[in-house]
């Protein structure tokens, strides 16, 4: 099965959790940001996964712009749709529902949720202010969600 993964990532954490999915998926795996996918570029995959990272509650808007140009041909996919953000339980779910369509959450064969991280390294001056008032963040850290990942592909390869 031809599968492809696309992700927005703001600093590397839906990046990353893109590349291990592709190592699961083996051959036949084709990895890309979802900025560099043209409409007709899913044609040829039977999967397609969609992932991005929260930043203030939401999702890159380049997730949102390529649903919409291309939801019809997503619903004749199979579909896994996940999220790397820092929030968990009900503020995580409400990040997710919140970040795709109805239609296509309902479709979707796996839901993920991976966690997220906050990089220093990757921010610049006013993202790191940001991170250290509200989250109370002073370094980088990372809640990946190792689990979370396996159990995600485990659905998608049902």
């Amino acid at each position: 099965m031809k599968t492809l993964i696309v992700y927005a990532s703001k600093h590397g954490c839906a990046k990353k959790a893109a590349e291990k999915l592709s190592e699961a998926f083996g051959e036949g795996t084709e990895v890309n940001d979802i900025r560099s996918i043209a409409k007709n570029d899913i044609a040829d995959f039977d999967r397609i996964i969609i992932g991005g990272s929260i930043h203030a509650g939401r999702i890159q808007k380049d997730v949102k712009k390529f649903i919409q140009k291309n939801l019809a041909q997503l619903l004749e996919k199979q579909i896994g749709l996940y999220i790397c953000c820092m929030e968990e339980g009900e503020s995580a779910d409400k990040e997710f529902t919140n970040a795709f369509p109805k239609q296509l959450i309902e479709h979707a064969v796996a839901k993920g949720f991976f966690g997220g991280e906050f990089n220093f390294e990757n921010m610049n001056f006013i993202e790191r202010f940001i991170v250290k008032k509200i989250a109370k963040v002073t370094e980088s850290v990372s809640n990946v969600k190792e689990n979370n990942i396996i159990d995600f592909i485990n659905t998608m390869k049902k």
